[in-house]
């Protein structure tokens, strides 16, 4: 389970929907508009979203709602942006010292 979880954050496109899931619920065709991204490609990522339960459904007449199932995964996301963040200051700390020691 842990892995199917991870294997739908791996895109990048099904974490911006998922950011844009947290704001409200919102149509296929509202997140291909803000996201402007084509309706075909935001289906596809909201099926692999949608079997690995991370997003809720929901039909309004002809026109069905997406919603986030659980704000932790943004959580989650949030956290690991940070992890990320200070990998890249590390690395950037190091490259630093490196280009000092070689202008001395």
């Amino acid at each position: 389970l842990h892995a199917e979880i991870c294997q739908a954050l791996a895109d990048p496109i099904r974490i911006l929907l998922l950011y844009q899931l947290s704001d409200r619920p919102q149509s296929v065709g509202e997140l291909g508009d803000r996201l402007e991204i084509n309706q075909p490609t935001v289906s596809r990522h909201l099926k692999v979203l949608r079997e690995r339960g991370m997003v809720n459904t929901e039909r309004h007449g002809t026109t069905v709602m997406y919603s986030l199932a659980d704000q932790r995964v943004i959580e989650a996301l949030d956290l690991m942006r940070g992890v990320m963040t200070d990998n890249l200051d590390r690395k950037r700390a190091m490259m630093d010292m490196l280009i000092a020691a070689e202008q001395h």
